[in-house]
């Protein structure tokens, strides 16, 4: 009886040893199975991220001009259309088409033969007339001599007064008669009221001039020179108030030229703000002594109000536009880059004034941005331009005010590939 319970109890403890087996070769396998999982699935190191090569410049304290700019006109300071005064044949034109005349000088001469002839016959009236009149006072003055002895009566003395009296009133019409000959015979030669340039011929050699109003030429007084141009009337306080501390200085640059624009002051004001525009006329006067600018030619009026004193600027480059407005980037000593949001103010001669974001002495990102996003390790080159790299210089190194780089195509683009589009902006959020 003992030794069945021992057998029963041996079979026992055997089957019970079979079943952990299994479970120990189960847990065994299911940790292989999480190691490896694990392995597969681990994220590896990320490589150290390489340095994005930018040009860069220091953001500086300038005096900076407060400007409007609106497309002008060029006027000459006089224009003057020149008319025959009188009829007759156009004997001579005493310049070419666009020659520079001075005042006084000869342009045309109407056939003069007629008016001198008229002239002649007026004087020769005139002294008849006045000998006439001469005799007509002599015979009145011995009527009277006669009339004051009693030997004519009042109606004779009277009757020779008022015949002496016509007679000298006829010598006055002769004279304004002799004056209006010579005027006319003057109208037969047309001179220069002024210096200026002379335009092209309205009537030639030869022709016959039939009306008083026929235009002969117009003249030009280019220097100085007009530039006429309107301001929206909301910035007529401002530009009120600084004329009325002194005249305002105007630069009229023409586009495409490179050089320095001609200078000169606002001169004019109109008294009436045009109700359908909004506009009102200003005009601007510019010495014009090389005579660069010309009647008619469109320019760039770039008004100066003031001088805005140590206000902060960066190149224009360095101000990006995003979804969520201007932003640049920062370059940290460490050699990152920081995403700034900035408010700016105006854009002159190639620098624009930050009003929020952007202190003196930082160093913002001229040129390399479309590869940056906020935190990203960066070198400072002196050109990105292809084929000269430079070398690095960091932050402190950067001379105050430097500008650095030549325009570059933007990152990410080269010939005949088109940059794809971002998904993401420079701070790293999605859009």
């Amino acid at each position: 009886m003992d030794l069945s319970k021992a057998k029963e109890m041996t079979g026992k403890i055997q089957a019970m040893s079979g079943k952990r087996k299994i479970i120990s070769a189960g847990i065994i396998a299911l940790c292989i199975i999480l190691v490896i999982v694990y392995a597969a699935t681990r994220k590896k190191p990320e490589p150290p991220r390489p340095h994005i090569p930018v040009t860069a410049a220091r953001a500086v304290k300038k005096d900076m001009p407060v400007e409007l700019k609106e497309i002008g006109t060029i006027e000459g300071y006089r224009s003057v259309p020149l008319y025959a005064q009188v009829t007759g044949q156009l004997v001579k034109i005493h310049f070419k088409e666009g020659q520079d005349v001075r005042k006084g000088q000869p342009l045309f001469t109407i056939d003069p033969n007629q008016y001198q002839e008229k002239v002649r016959q007026s004087e020769a009236k005139l002294a008849q007339d006045t000998a006439q009149m001469k005799f007509s006072r002599d015979e009145a003055k011995r009527y009277k001599f006669l009339y004051e002895k009693g030997a004519v009566s009042l109606s004779d003395y009277e009757n020779k007064q008022s015949i002496a009296d016509a007679q000298g009133a006829i010598v006055l019409a002769d004279r304004a008669s002799l004056q209006d000959a010579r005027l006319s015979l003057a109208h037969c030669f047309i001179s220069a009221p002024f210096d200026g340039r002379m335009g092209a011929y309205a009537v030639f050699e030869g022709r016959m001039i039939k009306d008083v109003d026929t235009q002969l030429a117009t003249i030009n007084q280019i220097a100085p020179v007009n530039a006429a141009f309107s301001m929206p009337e909301k910035d007529l306080p401002a530009i009120r108030k600084y004329s009325a501390q002194g005249k305002l200085k105007a630069s009229a640059v023409i586009p495409g030229y490179t050089g320095a624009p001609p200078e000169g002051e606002l001169t004019f004001i109109d008294n009436t703000v045009n109700t359908q525009t909004g506009m009102i006329l200003l005009k601007a006067t510019f010495p014009n002594t090389d005579k660069f600018l010309w009647p008619g030619q469109f320019v760039n009026v770039v008004l100066t109000l003031t001088t805005e004193k140590d206000v902060v600027v960066v190149p224009d480059r360095a101000i990006q536009l995003s979804q969520t407005g201007k932003y640049t980037f920062v370059v940290k000593s460490d050699n990152t880059v920081e995403y700034r949001v900035v408010t700016t103010d105006r854009t002159v001669g190639g620098l624009t004034v930050v009003t929020k974001g952007v202190s003196a002495g930082e160093m913002v990102v001229t040129d390399g941005h479309f590869k940056l996003k906020d935190g990203f390790p960066v070198a400072i080159r002196d050109s990105l331009t292809s084929g000269q790299g430079g070398s690095a210089v960091s932050p402190q190194q950067k001379p105050d005010g430097a500008r650095t780089g030549t325009p570059a195509k933007p990152a990410g683009t080269s010939t005949g590939t088109q940059a794809q589009p971002k998904t993401e902006d420079p701070a790293g959020n999605k859009k």
